[in-house]
């Protein structure tokens, strides 16, 4: 029987996307509420270099999982993830990038318009 996250913030998120892919008809929300309700195992991790490597300058990037610090970010993206480390935070920042959640990038980008799901 699966269960799902016992995180009360990650489930409250959960249901914001459902709610916001239903009210703007965006697909992608969808697929990062299915993304994000998968066990924790099976959630991603995502690079700074994975995200310097597949995504290109003033992109909008967002992460169904927690993004990490190794590697260089050379370029400004905005990055929208579940959790961020500090160090990642650090890098987005230092590239002159966001590192944003994903409640607010909906509220920046309801439509969610090109934005890449990177993991």
């Amino acid at each position: 029987m699966r269960t799902g996250p016992s995180n009360q913030h990650l489930h409250a998120l959960i249901a914001h996307l459902k709610k916001e892919s239903h009210t703007h008809d965006t697909p992608l929300w969808h697929r990062l509420a299915e993304d994000l309700a998968r066990p924790a195992r099976q959630r991603r991790s995502v690079n700074i270099s994975r995200i310097e490597r597949y995504a290109t300058k003033d992109d909008i990037v967002v992460v169904p999982g927690k993004v990490l610090g190794t590697g260089t970010l050379s370029q400004a993206v905005t990055v929208a993830a579940w959790q961020f480390s500090e160090s990642a935070k650090t890098q987005i920042e230092k590239a002159k990038g966001k590192a944003l959640t994903i409640i607010d990038l909906i509220k920046q980008n309801p439509k969610g318009q090109h934005v890449r799901i990177i993991g």
